[in-house]
């Protein structure tokens, strides 16, 4: 094989590889846009790793991020701290892996899912033996909010 055909499928391969929701056997990919100064955004990229993820992230500016935002159709409502996409999903917040893979096998017609504000226990923030209740909501297309999955006070 000609060195230049090589290079070409292997950048093919590559190019494939990034547009792919798959990563690898069982490993969903998913990118997140977060806060430089965030610490509990780098908590949930762990726990999403810990649970079977890719993970790949960018740091962007809070004015940045605030339009990455509104560009992916998340409401100033049911904002927080970081932002991902996975698929054709924006998943805005600390949503448990869990549902993130329900969100992807049932694959409504919907903006994403969102877990607003940043409530204690969710994943990233705290131990989840001590959480606060708290809705991860579904965002539809057509501008509405539905509860997907709640989750008692422990």
């Amino acid at each position: 094989m000609a060195l230049t055909t090589r290079r070409t499928f292997l950048l093919a391969i590559s190019a494939f590889a990034l547009a792919s929701p798959l990563a690898a056997e069982g490993e969903l990919s998913i990118h997140v846009v977060k806060d430089p100064g965030c610490p509990c955004c780098n908590a949930w990229i762990g726990y999403l790793r810990d649970n079977g993820f890719a993970v790949s992230f960018e740091e962007r500016s809070i004015d940045d991020l605030a339009a990455f935002k509104r560009q992916q159709g998340i409401p100033d409502t049911l904002a927080s701290c970081h932002t991902a996409t996975i698929g054709r999903y924006t998943i805005e917040g600390h949503v448990p892996a869990a549902d993130i893979r329900r969100l992807l096998a049932e694959a409504p017609d919907a903006i994403g899912l969102a877990v607003p504000g940043m409530p204690y226990g969710s994943p990233g923030m705290g131990p989840e033996t001590e959480r606060d209740a708290y809705d991860v909501i579904l965002i539809g297309r057509d501008g509405t909010a539905t509860v997907y999955s709640r989750y008692e006070a422990a």
